[in-house]
């Protein structure tokens, strides 16, 4: 368990780090379950979340928000607590998600391009 000493001042509780991120407690404590994330705890066992956690929970989020999952999320947060010498297999697998992120705003963009040229043609 880690030292909640080293928390700093401005750790927050569950409840207010979920607001803060605009997730649910439940999502929260999922992550944890999963493995993905270490969170410290009073004595009276209340999670808290300094800056750390939070900018932990941010970088996942965003994978998630772009198709990575859970067993993705688990693969990278593995390589990280293995230490600075999977930083190149880290780089590598986030190029990759770089690389089909890229892909799918391609995609998007042109879906969004056969849409506003639909758009213009009602407006006619």
């Amino acid at each position: 368990m880690p030292d909640t000493a080293a928390l700093p001042s401005h750790a927050l509780p569950i409840r207010k780090a979920a607001e803060l991120l605009g997730v649910s407690a439940h999502t929260l404590r999922y992550y944890e379950r999963e493995g993905l994330l270490d969170v410290p705890r009073t004595e009276g066992g209340e999670r808290l979340y300094g800056e750390r956690e939070l900018a932990a929970l941010r970088f996942l989020f965003h994978l998630r928000g772009v198709g990575v999952n859970m067993a993705g999320l688990r693969e990278y947060v593995a390589l990280v607590r293995q230490g600075d010498g999977t930083v190149t297999v880290r780089r590598e697998l986030l190029v990759r998600h770089e690389q089909a992120v890229n892909a799918q705003l391609e995609t998007l963009a042109t879906a969004l391009h056969a849409i506003r040229r639909k758009i213009e043609k009602y407006d006619q």
